[in-house]
């Protein structure tokens, strides 16, 4: 079971990237994190089924995740990005039936990481 990340970059300030995150299996919930060294991981967006979305206040507006059902896949559209948005971005994912919230406290599947730079 693995997840796999794709799409990481670099960038100007202003631009725009798009991040991939293919699942071997299907689960109930998704999750975008990212990581700056030496700081705490920030969830940033998360998906339960494909239509309920949540986001942290640091990329609403800016950040649209969504999930193709189908291949399994999630993706992350990042526009407006910014040089604090620079971190290694991690997608996560988990199933926990009966639980229609888009964020979960805890994810068992983890990706590699994929690393996003924003210059100004």
């Amino acid at each position: 079971v693995q997840l796999v990340e794709s799409g990481g970059g670099s960038v100007q300030a202003g631009g725009s990237l798009s991040l991939s995150c293919a699942a071997s299996i299907s689960t109930t919930h998704m999750s975008w994190f990212r990581q700056v060294p030496g700081k705490e991981r920030e969830r940033i967006a998360c998906i339960f089924s494909s239509t309920v979305r949540q986001y942290g206040a640091s990329v609403t507006g800016r950040f649209t995740i969504s999930k193709d059902s189908g291949k399994n896949t999630l993706y992350l559209q990042m526009n407006s990005l910014k040089p604090e948005d620079t971190a290694v971005y991690y997608c996560a994912a988990a199933t926990k039936l009966n639980y229609y919230s888009a964020c979960l406290d805890d994810y068992y599947l983890w990706g590699q990481g994929t690393q996003v730079t924003v210059s100004s």
